[in-house]
């Protein structure tokens, strides 16, 4: 169970990858908060998606900069907090992160088919099927520096997040 230095981790993907169900999962079995960067859209971001039109750098940055003002927020009140948040590139990941060693990444990896078969599944969300191929072109897999926990997503959320939690412990030890 990660403790110590930590004190957010973003779980990130493309949609569908389970994003929200691990994080909620992990959230709970960490004994931390949790939060869905998607609630931190603004509602034009939403109805384009919805209308199945992808988001652009323009449409992202501001809800970045949401996301990272709660990230700071929470740690300066001591709040640790899981994260559910896309973040797809190099760049976005190091704006929500800001160079802060207490905030650690987690990348949900799945094939497109999985994905695709999840999202067909799912009710209730603004994010069409479609717009999958949007996320996988958009994708930047982290990179070493990045110092992810990778974890595939082809098993059971419970497998999944003893996987994550296992790494991270795994990671306490290199810092």
């Amino acid at each position: 169970m990660p403790t110590g230095p930590l004190h957010a981790i973003i779980v990130m993907g493309v949609s569908g990858v389970g994003k929200t169900t691990v994080a909620e999962v992990l959230a709970k079995r960490v004994g931390w908060a949790f939060l869905d960067a998607d609630k931190f859209h603004p509602a034009g971001n939403v109805e384009k998606m919805r209308s199945g039109t992808p988001l652009t750098d323009d449409d992202r940055w501001p809800w970045f900069e949401r996301i990272a003002t709660e990230i700071d927020r929470r740690r300066a009140a001591g709040e640790p907090i899981v994260i559910a948040c896309s973040a797809l590139k190099h760049a976005y990941r190091k704006a929500l992160i800001r160079r802060q060693s207490d905030v650690r990444l987690v990348y949900l990896r799945g094939s497109r088919e999985l994905i695709m078969s999840r999202l067909e599944q799912r009710k209730g969300h603004y994010f069409p099927a479609n717009l999958l191929d949007s996320q996988f072109a958009t994708l930047e897999e982290p990179q070493a520096s990045e110092l992810a926990v990778i974890a595939d997503v082809d098993k059971s959320i419970e497998d999944v997040v003893e996987e994550i939690t296992r790494k991270l412990d795994q990671g306490k030890e290199k810092r």
